[in-house]
């Protein structure tokens, strides 16, 4: 097993395991001297699943294999269903 070094990892491209181009890492989060999560700068259609947000923090527990690229599972991230509702969509009993 090769290890690589958090420097090597920042800018790689991001794509999930159904091959899905996500985004590109920007940083790792480190707590206690651990890799407790990464920033990705999300980008290509998975923007449209975050909102308006520019990136999202995955959990390490999330990555799946880092080499030439950076690969998470898929199943953990939001699908188009799973949308904000809209303002013309809240019920009118919350407002």
């Amino acid at each position: 097993m090769r290890v690589k070094r958090v420097t090597d990892v920042i800018g790689l491209k991001v794509y999930t395991d159904t091959g899905d181009f996500f985004g590109e890492v920007e940083e790792a989060n480190l707590q206690e001297n651990k890799i407790d999560g990464w920033r990705i700068k999300v980008g290509g259609s998975a923007a449209s699943l975050i909102g308006g947000a520019r990136g999202v923090i995955i959990p390490h527990q999330f990555v799946k294999a880092v080499s030439d690229i950076f690969i998470i599972n898929g199943a953990t991230l939001p699908s188009a269903s799973d949308s904000d509702i809209g303002f013309d969509e809240v019920p009118e009993e919350l407002i």
